[in-house]
């Protein structure tokens, strides 16, 4: 029976440290990709939003720069969401809680 190692090696093109995500929304860039649904902005693509993310309620479930699903945890005194590529953004920094 061989000894298996595990992969400490990040996945090709993961930022985890990237603080883009952040400063994108910080400085009120214009988003690419609606936080919400996804939609590619830029090509005029437009989906209804949830009466939550209207309502300022919901975390963000889409990277507003790259469009990709981020990993969402809602706590009892916020949320935190990150994407692979950009960073992580928390409720607490925006002081949306």
């Amino acid at each position: 029976m061989a000894a298996t190692t595990a992969r400490t090696t990040a996945r090709r093109g993961s930022n985890p440290d990237s603080t883009e995500l952040l400063k994108a929304t910080l400085l009120g860039d214009p988003p690419e990709y609606d936080p919400f649904t996804g939609a590619h902005l830029a090509a005029g693509e437009e989906r209804p939003l949830s009466h939550s993310a209207r309502a300022g309620l919901e975390a963000p479930r889409y990277c507003r720069l790259c469009g990709r699903r981020m990993v969402v945890q809602v706590r009892p005194d916020g949320w935190s969401a990150r994407c692979s590529r950009h960073g992580e953004l928390d409720s607490a920094l925006l002081e949306r809680r």
